[in-house]
């Protein structure tokens, strides 16, 4: 009895080990898609920064720079919501060989332009006011969620026409899909701009000024790879 017992239980074994390497004829392609868009609005991070050997004379500097570069903002109509205080520091700083601490106290404000047109003004104001370090400038789309599920969308299209191309010469048709993994990557494009003032030539022709920036368009890409069972 204990033999036939351990016979059954290797056949199960056997029989069901079987079953789990079992191929299914499958078909892995990656697929990709691409939209692209024009930036409706751009994210600014300005710093101002002050040195000096007083701690309290820097840091007094530093909040009078800032509070005119506050005001300078809200002159602009940009909404309170759009603006906000990022960093706060004050931090010494020791000079081994000359034995002498200094103080470097700086500021930080991020800014969403919404209205691109202002551009060059905003940027002009914020160095007359005080502003010594930009940090950031990064041209966006406010519908970027959209863009993005768009893309996602166009890269599962791609990888199943690429895999109805592979099959189709082999008489096969493809299936429902097993498998689906996300190789996006988010990528934040800068800007190219020149200088922020106005050049003496265009002063010289009446005013006219330069244009400064070519934002160009935002490209979102989405990757996938999916495997598909073949019928």
């Amino acid at each position: 009895m204990k033999k036939l017992v351990l016979l059954l239980t290797i056949m199960f074994m056997t029989m069901s080990y079987g079953q789990e390497t079992k191929q299914i004829p499958q078909i892995n392609v990656n697929g990709e898609g691409k939209v692209k868009v024009a930036p409706d609005q751009v994210c600014i991070s300005a710093t101002v920064e002050t040195k000096g050997n007083n701690a309290k004379d820097v840091k007094k500097q530093n909040d009078e720079k800032m509070d005119a570069v506050l005001k300078f903002i809200k002159k602009m109509n940009i909404p309170t919501a759009d603006f906000k205080t990022k960093q706060v520091a004050l931090n010494p700083q020791y000079d081994y060989e000359k034995k002498k601490t200094s103080y470097n106290a700086n500021q930080t404000v991020e800014i969403v332009l919404k209205d691109l047109s202002k551009y060059d003004e905003l940027m002009e104001g914020l160095v007359q006011q005080g502003i010594n370090r930009l940090d950031n400038v990064s041209f966006e789309s406010s519908k970027l969620a959209q863009h993005e599920s768009e893309a996602r969308k166009l890269a599962i299209k791609d990888a199943k026409a690429k895999a109805e191309d592979y099959v189709s010469v082999l008489g096969q048709k493809v299936g429902k899909a097993i498998t689906i993994s996300d190789n996006s990557q988010i990528y934040r494009p800068q800007p190219m701009y020149a200088a922020m003032r106005k050049s003496e030539s265009a002063d010289a022709m009446g005013g006219a000024s330069n244009e400064t920036l070519a934002i160009g368009e935002i490209e979102i890409t989405a990757n996938v790879t999916v495997s598909f069972i073949l019928d």
